[in-house]
């Protein structure tokens, strides 16, 4: 499989693709990678690292046109590959692309994928690496443009139906289903859906989603909503506007082990108000759009204190989104009081226990005969 890979800058997505490639490499399905930033960074040594955004766009246009060249050539002895670029950029010189389609095109790509991340880390990372003025409003419409500019490329391309939004995420998990999506066609796709915001301060309940979550990821290549949980950042914010307060520290992501930073990073408590209706926007569009790249939706429902059904209305509108678009809809209800006629009309089957879920998929020949993880 040929996938590119965008994704805006501050996602340091070498560090992220190497991991992808070296796990690949581990189980025996190696995919190989091309960065195409590092390779235009080889051909003009005279650039200074972190400045190449800076150069006149003719002669930026120009090395990635060479570069992309090479690497239409050297795809053709591999197997699996993953070409790292960008589908737009938002610099000094304003906002361009960053790719060109009949380049695209020789290619032969089978899928796009657009990786996000949080965008306090994103804004974080951005500012580390390269000398610009970015708030986090900035990063934010970037992200969007990014995503938007990468699902037109894969309509131009012929990869309408292999266009999807990953989270790099802070775990191991998401580099599994990266390397999953690209070297196994037969595996099915699954957004876990579960309730988030309303439940965070119930240890038990988390743990029993977070237990959820990690089964159904052992078997099936996971779309998580949970990978970006900037609404939990925005919430601090709030509370943290309502104390008098300018900044937040926030724990920095890891990622193999290696933190984005020793130290906590610290949040302008202002940018993260000003982007509060473009996190909710982006959650609702962002999470409707990981139902659709997914073959079925998995929703757990559990009983909160008192009896109470878990049930959001994030939860309740995924099921909805997922029913009127056809996917295959699954319920794991734990309350003791029975679901709902708008539960039970619109799930292709319910379940008592994660448990009794598993054993009916693998009754059913939903898990793969055996997937790269030992599974």
């Amino acid at each position: 499989m040929r996938a590119i890979v965008t994704g805006q800058v501050g996602m340091n997505k070498k560090e992220y693709l190497d991991a992808v490639a070296r796990t690949s490499s581990e189980q025996g399905a190696g995919i190989d990678v091309f960065h195409v930033g590092d390779m235009m960074y080889a051909e003009a040594p005279d650039v200074r690292p972190g400045r190449i955004l800076d150069l006149p766009l003719s002669r930026l246009h120009a090395l990635r046109r060479s570069v992309f060249k090479d690497i239409i050539s050297l795809s053709a002895a591999s197997r699996h590959l993953i070409v790292n670029t960008h589908a737009t950029f938002r610099w000094r010189h304003g906002l361009f692309s960053a790719f060109d389609f009949d380049q695209i095109h020789s290619l032969r790509p089978d899928m796009l994928i657009c990786l996000v991340d949080n965008i306090e880390v994103v804004h974080h990372r951005l500012h580390r690496e390269h000398d610009i003025d970015a708030t986090m409003k900035d990063c934010m419409v970037w992200r969007e443009e990014e995503i938007l500019a990468t699902e037109l490329m894969a309509q131009a391309v012929g990869c309408r139906d292999r266009f999807y939004i990953l989270a790099r995420g802070r775990h191991q998990d998401t580099v599994r289903s990266c390397v999953q999506l690209i070297t196994r066609e037969d595996m099915r796709k699954v957004y876990p859906s579960f309730p988030m915001s309303h439940v965070f301060d119930m240890p038990e309940v988390l743990a029993e989603i977070d237990r959820f979550r990690a089964e159904l990821s052992r078997h099936f290549i996971t779309f998580d909503p949970g990978d970006v949980d900037e609404k939990l950042l925005l919430e601090r914010a709030i509370a943290a506007a309502r104390e008098g307060r300018d900044f937040l520290d926030v724990e920095p992501h890891s990622f193999g082990g290696r933190k984005v930073s020793d130290d906590p990073i610290r949040v302008p408590v202002r940018q993260v108000l000003d982007i509060a209706g473009d996190v909710d926007g982006q959650i609702y569009m962002r999470d409707f759009k990981l139902i659709d790249q997914a073959d079925m939706i998995v929703s757990l429902i559990p009983e909160l204190p008192g009896g109470i059904p878990g049930l959001s209305s994030g939860v309740e509108r995924e099921l909805q989104h997922a029913f009127e678009h056809t996917k295959e809809v699954y319920v794991v209800w734990k309350p003791a009081k029975n679901p709902s006629p708008f539960i039970t009309e619109t799930a292709t089957k319910i379940f008592r226990t994660v448990d009794e879920a598993l054993a009916w998929f693998e009754s059913k020949g939903m898990f793969a005969s055996r997937d790269l993880f030992g599974n």
